[in-house]
């Protein structure tokens, strides 16, 4: 199913995922906007809106089923709908994303990664085969892959969002901390940079704004 809905909306759902996941866990079975809300740092009415973009998930006056509302906002991202990513660049950072990040809770099969350094070519993270870089456009032109994990240096992060671009790949999770300025065509690149997040973390920190008792994000 296909929606038309504020960008800022649908870069909340990921939060609400985690949040009622983490309600699952702690076996709660029902959670009113008012409740998730202050869960999450924000008002109820603004859950209901976001919610109501999906026709509510919930019924008035009951709250929200968290088993159900979780299965409704997977349905949205599209979890159930499995997706193929190559790691490119196993260095420091590719190897802690590759080990510690749980690519399948969001619908992601980590299918191998690349990697210039010959101490790293053959290795296998968390169970992910490091296939030598020159091996990577043979691999894009033989597998489908919908998303690179861009990790390398910056310098060669131009050309190899390029490469997979060319190749088909329709996504890009840049975390290089660069700007891509290169043509990927219809190619959606995820921008990550981790001092955007720091920056706004020590704006707060040095009182600039009251974030008390609320998350920044969202």
């Amino acid at each position: 199913m296909n929606y038309r809905i504020s960008a800022n909306v649908i870069r909340r759902l990921p939060r609400y995922l985690r949040r009622l996941l983490w309600l699952e866990k702690q076996q709660v079975e029902k959670v009113s906007s008012r409740e998730l809300g202050t869960l999450m740092g924000l008002t109820a009415s603004q859950i209901r809106q976001d919610f109501n973009c999906f026709g509510g998930f919930g019924q008035q006056g009951y709250g929200y089923n968290v088993r159900q509302l979780k299965a409704g906002i997977s349905d949205v991202l599209g979890v159930g709908d499995t997706l193929t990513a190559v790691v490119i660049g196993a260095g420091n950072l590719g190897r802690a994303l590759m080990s510690n990040f749980h690519f399948d809770e969001c619908g992601f099969r980590l299918a191998a990664a690349f990697d210039t350094s010959p101490a790293l070519i053959g290795a296998e993270i968390n169970g992910v085969k490091v296939l030598d870089a020159a091996e990577l456009g043979p691999y894009l032109a033989s597998h489908r892959v919908d998303v690179a994990v861009l990790t390398l240096t910056k310098k060669y992060a131009p050309e190899s969002a390029k490469l997979a671009a060319e190749h088909g790949v329709r996504g890009i999770w840049n975390f290089t901390s660069i700007d891509l300025d290169v043509d990927l065509g219809d190619t959606i690149i995820e921008d990550v940079h981790l001092s955007d997040s720091l920056l706004n973390l020590g704006y707060y920190l040095r009182g600039r704004g009251d974030q008390r008792g609320r998350q920044i994000g969202g």
